[in-house]
């Protein structure tokens, strides 16, 4: 990598991470279109949980992995959640960062595919360049 694209890389790091950090902290809490569709028939409260109805949302299940260090958009064991999503945004892009870059540098290393040139015939010319080119010779 030429040191003129550093600048430009480290640029978008430092931009992904304050948007994850920062930025986060201030995207909607309501429901996306998926929730909210799932929830149609149901009555809710105002903690979102289900009081009554008929709805697809009853039947919901806990992810397998809900008790992870960054489920629900923050880290398990920080109080405050201003901290705890801005914190889970940027240990988010870092680790995405790291694996696309480990990957672009495995795949780097690999270096290009070289096709296989056919070899010349005998006089050391390809006969499709002498067809081609007209002779300057007299018949």
């Amino acid at each position: 990598m030429s040191k003129r694209q550093w600048p430009f890389l480290l640029g978008g790091l430092l931009v992904a991470l304050l948007l994850a950090g920062v930025v986060s902290n201030y995207a909607s809490s309501h429901p996306d279109g998926l929730d909210s569709s799932l929830l149609k028939g149901c009555t809710v409260n105002a903690d979102d949980e289900i009081t009554g109805g008929s709805c697809p949302a009853q039947e919901a299940k806990d992810h397998e992995l809900a008790d992870s260090p960054l489920a629900d958009y923050g880290v398990r064991g920080i109080g405050n959640d201003f901290v705890s999503t801005g914190l889970s945004g940027v240990l988010g892009v870092l680790l995405t960062f790291a694996l696309g870059g480990g990957l672009f540098w495995l795949a780097r290393r690999r270096g290009p595919a070289v096709p296989a040139s056919p070899a010349p015939n005998a006089a050391g010319a390809d006969p499709v360049d002498e067809a081609a080119t007209p002779s300057s010779g007299a018949r």
